[in-house]
């Protein structure tokens, strides 16, 4: 039973299924496929790119070279982000260890940033001053052509699985993926749109330097390249890093959370509730509650159990739940700490 100021995991086991304060996906299982199947088809044409930019001599292909090896690291790193951070709490990490996925996935973006970004506004920079001798474009057509539909192939499904989530949540796609914590999905679908713009960014440059015999088209094409791989691993980073410090649920979350506390027996008002993203589809909840001045230590027993049975059953999400009654001038004491 939870002892006002306490709490305990639910009997039941929570999965990272289920998130609270922004709309989540429904299975780590799922995430993996994805990160899986991402990182075998980046691999395949990092190769397939490598080869056709040196013999066509096109800065844009080999900058789309560095960008599938870009992605494939970090598919690598999003795959140990989701073994690790699924691992069960111990007496060390109490809350376990979903707060180590987003470590890994800042890694990942890192990655996307110094290989995909970096290499890719330096070679085209590089063909601009320098020039380049011109190959056969014949050979990086054909790997363009055939890694879209590998790519391709790769974002329909983060698109389907971001898509299912959204219908489960009644958010659109964009909404979903803007505040979702799962940010393994996230970045497969972000780094795959980025790959297919990427492609058509490369298959312009080639076909326009083909066509005007100035390697300038080329040159701009990687540096276009580069600054989209910079964009989608800044938002990236950023997204990771403020769940990595502690992020909160949403305005309209903690105010559901609120309200379900509040509507309990003996309780008159919530003034003080904090919350806390600790994994993928996980959430720690902490609150004040001011209670009627003529409750029992029963009531209040029996209230802050009921309070973490319907937070659990309403919201999958919620692992721990905190509450903190308070009586008289205990209210004002939780309004002095309310955060800004």
């Amino acid at each position: 039973m939870t002892q006002p100021g306490t709490a305990r995991q639910p009997s039941t086991p929570l999965s990272a299924q289920g998130e609270i304060g922004s709309p989540e996906h429904g299975g780590g299982e799922e995430s993996t496929v994805t990160v899986v199947v991402a990182g075998l088809a980046n691999l395949g044409i990092a190769i397939a790119k490598l080869v056709g930019g040196l013999i066509s001599h096109s800065s844009a292909m080999l900058s789309e070279a560095a960008h599938s090896v870009a992605d494939t690291i970090t598919e690598v790193l999003l795959f140990v982000a989701l073994k690790r951070g699924n691992r069960p709490a111990d007496d060390r990490h109490p809350f376990g260890y979903g707060r180590e996925t987003y470590f890994w996935a800042f890694l990942a973006s890192l990655a996307t940033f110094a290989l995909g970004a970096g290499f890719s506004v330096w070679q085209g920079v590089t063909t601009i001053i320098e020039g380049e001798e011109q190959g056969n474009p014949f050979v990086s057509y054909v790997v363009l052509a055939v890694s879209f539909v590998l790519e391709g192939a790769s974002w329909l499904r983060a698109v389907r699985q971001v898509r299912g989530a959204a219908r489960r949540w009644r958010v659109s796609p964009g909404r979903y993926l803007s505040a979702t914590t799962d940010t393994t999905v996230k970045a497969v679908t972000f780094e795959d749109s980025a790959a297919l713009v990427g492609l058509v960014l490369a298959a312009l440059g080639l076909f326009l330097e083909h066509v005007t015999g100035d390697p300038l088209w080329d040159g701009v094409a990687a540096i276009a390249i580069g600054v989209l791989l910079l964009v989608v691993a800044g938002v990236l980073a950023r997204a990771n890093v403020s769940l990595l410090i502690g992020q909160a649920a949403s305005p309209r979350i903690e105010e559901e959370l609120r309200q379900e506390i509040a509507a309990l027996e003996h309780v008159e008002d919530v003034p003080f509730l904090l919350t806390s993203v600790i994994g993928p589809g996980q959430l720690a909840v902490a609150a004040k509650v001011d209670f009627a001045d003529d409750v029992t230590a029963g009531d209040i027993e029996r209230t802050s159990d009921e309070a973490e049975r319907r937070l659990v059953a309403r919201h999958p999400g919620v692992r721990y739940v905190f509450l903190d009654p308070t009586t008289g001038d205990g209210r004002a004491r939780a309004e002095a700490h309310r955060p800004g």
